[in-house]
């Protein structure tokens, strides 16, 4: 059987084209069931280039981006292992923060600081946010709750964040 990882997306330059090709394939090569939670905007993103669909035949679950409802059942089943990438500095603030303003950053808020989950973080951001007096203070409140965090290539490959699974 399997193990689940927690792949969860948000809406990075590349998205659209990487994230299956880069990410949740070469995953799912590595023997991992995907359990995938997008935040909004990149499900857009996916849905209109078409890589949404693309998406959901690397999984037998529900690729999820809203809530269920009341007495729905739970459409993935609890991931021991997280994959955040590639993560926004607005989404690596708002996880360090607490703020769960959707299911993406839900999902993760609810496993951050379970000494039995692991968390990757694998944030894509402009050189320029390294200077904002707030960025290095995110950075430090995941690592403090056990976040591994790797910052992606804008040219490079994103698989290198794959090695910090365990």
């Amino acid at each position: 059987m399997s193990r689940v990882l927690g792949l969860v997306a948000a809406s990075c330059g590349g998205v659209e084209t990487r994230l299956c090709a880069e990410l949740a394939g070469p995953a799912a090569e590595r023997g991992w069931r995907l359990a995938v939670t997008l935040t909004p905007t990149a499900e857009r993103w996916l849905a209109a280039s078409g890589e949404l669909d693309r998406l959901g035949e690397l999984t037998d679950l529900e690729v999820r981006s809203r809530s269920r409802l009341p007495g729905e059942p739970r459409p993935h089943p609890d991931p021991e292992v997280f994959l955040f990438a590639p993560a926004t500095a607005g989404s690596v603030a708002k996880l360090a923060l607490g703020i769960a303003d959707n299911q993406a950053l839900t999902v993760l808020g609810d496993a951050l600081g379970d000494p039995a989950v692991t968390i990757v973080v694998g944030y894509q951001v402009r050189d320029t946010r390294s200077g904002h007096p707030a960025w290095r203070g995110h950075l430090d409140a995941l690592v403090s709750a056990g976040v591994r965090t790797h910052r992606l290539d804008w040219a490079g490959p994103w698989t290198d964040v794959l090695d910090l699974l365990p």
